[in-house]
């Protein structure tokens, strides 16, 4: 064996001991106090109902968590509109811990502010040099069979058959995400056959948990079904399972449903319930643009209801927020 070969094999075995590294290190990041662990759960909560999360999310990065290093990050980041000086140091904070996520955002163009400024501080890496790191932690782990790894590679390369790898192994989001892709005109289909590959990714999504799948599912029953026998029986189920995570579309459509403004799919009529769902998106200040829905439909409902069953809605709606996820917008980790 030439030394060359050798030299190769031995610089991937390298690689893949480095990601491994990486990995445990992430995985056996700072352990945190039961304070700071509610910090962090509460700044992640806040962050997904595009609320200001910023100092929450800090009380657990400086304790050293990467997850928490790339929410702070992202949360500047939204805030700003670019990567910041500070933001670029919690996602460098949370790379260095194995996060391929925040490897991500430091491999795009603006991350490289510090190169446009003139200003990087000596060892500082490019952009470049943040997605070889990328590649270089993420692909020795999906090639073990890691699927959110593989839908990572697939963002660091735009290789959609790293998107169908992860689809595949069952990771929920990026099943999620095939079905889109196929549906805006990606991959060669029969006319069909594409709308068939749409919906066996998002049912495969649904099932996996993933609560946008649960719903563009149910939507996708309830258009190509217009609503009939069986297919609205699934679209009722999906519904139901994707509130039950807090989806905040799925709540807002569930809860109007239920007390019949408009009886769309044949709930079963229940204002107590209805009101009580929406009365639990009131947490969101009006974020995603749903204050105005619930100044809508809200009144509505409690005009046809009793002093009783308004009380009944409120201490249902206290009883769901114990059992129950926090409500969410469910944003992309990767997106915006």
């Amino acid at each position: 064996m030439s030394y060359i070969k050798v030299s190769v094999m031995f610089l991937r075995k390298a690689i893949s001991v480095v990601a491994l590294m990486f990995a445990v290190v992430n995985m056996a990041c700072a352990q945190l106090s039961p304070e700071q662990q509610a910090a962090k759960e509460r700044g992640i909560t806040l962050f997904n109902q595009y609320k200001p999360a910023y100092n929450d999310l800090l009380i657990a990065a400086e304790a050293g968590d990467s997850d928490a290093q790339y929410y702070l990050a992202e949360d500047i980041r939204l805030e700003h509109r670019y990567v910041t000086k500070e933001a670029a140091k919690w996602y460098i904070a949370a790379a260095n811990q194995g996060d391929y996520y925040a490897m991500f955002r430091l491999s795009g163009a603006d991350s490289d502010l510090c190169s446009i400024m003139k200003n990087c501080p000596a060892g500082t890496k490019s952009a470049g040099d943040w997605l070889l790191q990328l590649r270089n932690t993420a692909r020795p782990l999906a090639e073990q069979g890691d699927s959110e790894a593989m839908n990572i590679m697939y963002n660091a390369t735009a290789d959609i058959e790293w998107l169908k790898q992860s689809a595949e192994a069952g990771y929920a989001p990026a099943q999620w995400l095939l079905a889109n892709k196929y549906l805006e005109g990606n991959g060669f289909f029969l006319p069909w056959n594409r709308s068939a590959a749409v919906k066996k990714w998002l049912k495969a999504s649904a099932e996996g948990g993933d609560p946008k799948g649960m719903m563009q599912y149910a939507d996708t029953l309830y258009n190509d079904g217009h609503a009939k026998g069986k297919d609205i029986e699934e679209v009722r189920h999906w519904m139901a399972e994707a509130s039950k995570l807090g989806y905040v579309s799925a709540i807002s459509s569930y809860g109007a449903y239920l007390a019949h403004e408009p009886d769309a799919i044949g709930y079963p009529l229940d204002r107590v319930k209805g009101y009580g769902l929406l009365s639990l998106l009131r947490v969101l200040d009006g974020g995603g643009n749903i204050q105005v829905y619930l100044d809508e439909v809200m009144p509505e409902i409690a005009a046809k209801m009793t002093p009783e069953e308004l009380e009944q809605a409120k201490v249902f709606a206290e009883q769901w927020k114990k059992t129950h996820p926090p409500v969410s917008f469910y944003p992309d980790k990767l997106g915006f």
